[in-house]
């Protein structure tokens, strides 16, 4: 014999299921999103250029902000020698009018650690 249950309940416990979810999910990503973030700084910090300015590679750094209820925003960034990150990714004009050659350092850890999130975040939602 099966039980009747108003529907107005039902309602109520599924969303009330969904919202517990979405605030979960929110704290799981927040939490990877700066863990993945000191991994990608460690490995931007290892492999950046360290040639006149050794200040540049240690300038690497993440900055973290809620906004909102379930909206996270993590930001990797030079806080030294921000203006040199472009300079040394794709080059320059030099004063003889030649170009300096690129130092692809960034792109790669972008790529990797964007990656690496993504596979992190799927095995976590599907638990």
């Amino acid at each position: 014999m099966s039980k009747a249950i108003d529907v107005n309940l039902l309602n109520k416990e599924i969303m009330k299921y969904l919202m517990e979810y979405q605030e979960e999910i929110g704290e799981q990503v927040e939490n990877l999103s700066k863990k993945i973030g000191k991994e990608a700084v460690n490995e931007l910090r290892a492999n950046s250029p360290k040639g006149v300015r050794k200040r540049y590679c240690k300038g690497w750094t993440t900055q973290s902000s809620k906004i909102g209820r379930n909206k996270f925003v993590l930001k990797i960034y030079n806080k030294t020698d921000g203006s040199l990150t472009h300079l040394l990714e794709y080059g320059h004009a030099t004063v003889d009018g030649g170009r300096t050659k690129a130092i692809v350092h960034i792109r790669p850890v972008e790529e990797k650690y964007s990656k690496k999130f993504e596979e992190y975040l799927k095995e976590k939602i599907r638990r």
